[in-house]
């Protein structure tokens, strides 16, 4: 028989009020200052009608949980709805957190304070600006900061803060640094972190234990975050209680005297946290866990008997009235959830398993199962088996922070090794598990049905066989297997990819997208295992980036290129690391024919070089069973003209359709199906000219942003 640890009667209460404030806060989010007024006569019938005593401290939770939200929301709307600057501009102010990376450059968020008028600096208290910047700069929270650049009014949100208004390409010049005694003391900790993990080398390990230290992955691989998120591993990079607990030890013995003493230690452990919300950057499950930490602190000074429980529910009460806009955060649902499993599933095993093995297994399954309705509601889908990669990543996580974190702050660099080293294993886990099924909604409950039929030891059997049949239809079949030698456009956004399949599997992928995450589960879906051989078309990102994600995950034959001198930062990448790999990189010349099982390949432009890369794109045309098709890369109007009609079955129509193309040679080539790989975009993708001069032509025009994956068979 299971056991679960239940809250007793104090905790339950404490839960419930936390359950009530968190529904009052989203009430109020959603309705705004209504949801108040309502909230005050649901409070008051409660109280003329029930009459008790803890229905005046319900009402009152009630009022203010919806007066919380109903602000929260008011306050997110005022930043969203400012008045902001338009035009070239100079702004001095502090920066609201870290640079981070984005897709189109690095950026932060700004509170400016003084504007430029004249070469006169004039006090300015505008709302928060997203600042995105040419050249990286190490900008920490707090720092003051001069922004110079072109600002645009644009409401938006930036990892959910709100911002008013937008300068791209702007300059930053650090005035001086945060002088916050917190802010100083959390920025020199993350400043001594980030040049120990540089040091040791910067790679992905290292950005993961700067995950697991102070929850800070900007350079952690696109890739990499994608697999830990579908292993069911991402909450380790999530800071967490555990993380909490070891850093307030190592704090009691750095501040050593300070500490003795129940009431130094709580008064220095309040402390510490503060530093430690500062250091972690005040993530939503830092928030909660040194919320509850220092409660449990408070009471235990003073000789308060305060369980986990009552401590969870009130900090989750205390968090969400001060700062309503958590009830929303995917972050701090995932950490209430997950903790709530984590103090109620320990013992779950206790009487069928070891308990160096039962403790642990129970954690997992109880926090993942707390987890899952919260990760079906936000992603529609959850890792069937990460149980059994936590299993496996849990003393390795433990193992790397304790070690990575001492041997970083105490510089010594065979501990920040064995961290590092840890940190690499548990990608390496999250990789092998990222491939693992994954489950919707519909088959969640059938899981959780087969738990609970599995309670009868007479129908166990069978639901071994029918699990374990179902697992391996889902890894061993691809959900979207071609029949027969096909090309796929795949729908990988604003950019182009296409997979070739041969009759016998063999692959030839054009192009990979400007997303590594998007194309690697793509080809996943096709259940493509490796490349035979690669084409990039032309040095722009929207092309490369995705190839540059598939050869570092995928085994690739040979690679080609245009040979354009001048590639952007994913295709110079891609060729280096291309060569590192020993994958024999070319230049093919035209006319050039190879064999990719029964498909011929044969090299139609380019013709020469060109000044712009676009039109030096690679042209191929492949044949097969009496089809051809035609991939022209991005060429425009310039190399079309040189390169004369190519007469095609298919067409894929260069460049997202855009008017950059002649129509006359676009129709010279007498498809009967055009292919326009697109996303959505504001560059006006694809031209309605276009659309319009193939449609009277008889051609049938097709786009990914419409269907989707676009499956054409060679016959």
């Amino acid at each position: 028989m299971t056991r679960l640890r239940l809250p007793g009667v104090a905790g339950r209460w404490t839960l419930g009020a936390g359950a009530l404030v968190w529904s009052a806060v989203a009430v109020g989010r959603l309705v705004g200052v209504p949801a108040v007024a309502g909230a005050v006569v649901v409070g008051g019938t409660i109280l003329v009608t029930v009459r008790r005593d803890w229905t005046v401290v319900a009402a009152a939770l009630l009022v203010a949980g919806s007066l919380s939200g109903s602000l929260s929301a008011a306050r997110e709307s005022s930043v969203l709805t400012a008045p902001s600057v338009d035009g070239p501009v100079k702004l001095a102010g502090w920066a609201i957190d870290d640079l981070r990376p984005g897709g189109s450059g690095d950026w932060f968020l700004f509170q400016p304070t003084h504007i430029e008028y004249d070469h006169t600096w004039q006090v300015w208290d505008g709302a928060p600006i997203l600042v995105a910047v040419d050249t990286a700069t190490e900008i920490a929270a707090r720092d003051r900061v001069v922004v110079k650049g072109t600002a645009r009014t644009q409401g938006g949100r930036a990892r959910g803060d709100p911002y008013a208004g937008v300068i791209r390409g702007a300059s930053v010049t650090i005035v001086s640094s945060a002088s916050d005694p917190l802010f100083s003391v959390g920025n020199a900790v993350r400043r001594r972190i980030a040049a120990g993990l540089d040091a040791h080398g910067g790679g992905a390990a290292e950005a993961l234990l700067s995950g697991f230290l102070i929850g800070d992955i900007r350079r952690l691989p696109p890739v990499a975050s994608d697999q830990l998120r579908r292993s069911g591993l991402s909450h380790f990079v999530a800071v967490s209680g555990s993380n909490v607990a070891l850093f307030l030890l190592l704090w009691w013995v750095i501040v050593g005297p300070f500490a003795f003493g129940p009431r130094r230690r709580a008064v220095a452990g309040l402390v510490g946290l503060a530093v430690f919300v500062v250091i972690t950057r005040w993530e939503p499950s830092v928030l909660r866990a040194a919320g509850m930490a220092g409660l449990l602190l408070v009471a235990r000074s003073v000789g308060i008997a305060l369980t986990p429980w009552i401590a969870l529910g009130t900090s989750v009460s205390a968090l969400l009235l001060v700062s309503g806009e958590l009830g929303g955060d995917i972050g701090f649902q995932l950490s209430v959830a997950a903790t709530i499993g984590v103090m109620a599933g320990a013992d779950i095993f206790k009487d069928r398993l070891p308990r160096r093995l039962g403790a642990p297994l129970g954690v997992t399954v109880a926090a993942q199962i707390a987890v899952a309705p919260v990760l079906l509601a936000h992603f529609g889908a959850l890792p069937l088996l990460s149980p059994l990669a936590n299993l496996l990543a849990s003393p390795l996580v433990m193992t790397s922070t304790a070690s990575g974190g001492i041997g970083l702050l105490a510089g010594v660099p065979f501990l920040t090794e064995v961290g590092v080293r840890a940190a690499g294993a548990v990608l390496f886990i999250a990789k092998t598990a990222s491939s693992w099924p994954q489950i919707g909604p519909m088959a969640a409950l059938l899981v959780a049905a087969g738990g609970f039929l599995a309670r009868s030891r007479k129908l166990r059997p069978l639901l071994a066989v029918v699990a374990g049949a179902i697992v391996f239809v889902t890894v061993a079949i691809p959900a979207h297997r071609v029949a027969g030698p096909s090309t796929v456009f795949l729908d990988v956004g604003q950019g182009d990819s296409e997979l070739i399949i041969g009759s016998g599997g063999q692959t030839l992928l054009i192009d990979g997208g400007p997303d590594p995450v998007l194309i690697l589960h793509k080809l996943a879906e096709y259940g493509v295992r490796s490349i035979d051989l690669m084409v990039l078309s032309h040095p722009h990102d929207d092309h490369a980036a995705g190839l540059l994600a598939v050869l570092e995950h995928l085994p690739v034959g040979a690679l080609w290129h245009s040979g354009y001198p001048q590639g952007g930062p994913a295709s110079v990448e891609l060729l280096s690391e291309a060569e590192r790999r020993g994958v024999p990189v070319l230049v093919p010349p035209v006319g050039q024919r190879v064999a990719i099982g029964d498909l011929d390949i044969i090299v139609a432009g380019p013709l020469r070089r060109y000044a712009s890369p676009n039109d030096q794109s690679l042209v191929l045309v492949v044949q097969g069973y009496g089809t051809t098709m035609l991939f022209p890369g991005d060429v425009e109007k310039i190399a079309q003209s040189e390169l004369g009609p190519i007469p095609t079955d298919v067409l894929k129509v260069p460049h997202q359709g855009a008017d950059t193309s002649d129509v006359g040679w676009l129709l010279s080539t007498r498809p009967t199906q055009a292919i326009i790989s697109v996303g959505q975009n504001t560059f006006g993708h694809p031209s309605l000219e276009v659309i319009a001069a193939f449609e009277s032509a008889g051609t049938v025009v097709r786009r990914t942003d419409e269907e989707g994956d676009i499956v054409v068979p060679f016959r």
